[in-house]
């Protein structure tokens, strides 16, 4: 069974319509992508979405060298 989520939000700093909105539920963190609210959700743990913020502070995760 899918958790609902009681609220969606996105970053100030997003456009319009093109940005990742995130919700918290009582036991997870749900992903989905403002333009297709319908659409598929991605659910993480409140830990895994903390690792990935810490390692993205820590400069842990980077893109490929351009």
């Amino acid at each position: 069974m899918t958790e609902q989520p009681t609220e969606w939000k996105k970053s100030s700093r997003s456009g319009e319509n093109a940005c990742v909105e995130v919700s918290m539920t009582p036991t997870g963190v749900l992903f989905r992508d403002s333009k297709d609210p319908d659409g598929p959700r991605l659910s993480f743990t409140p830990e895994a979405v903390a690792a990935l913020v810490a390692d993205l502070r820590d400069g842990e995760l980077r893109g490929p060298a351009a």
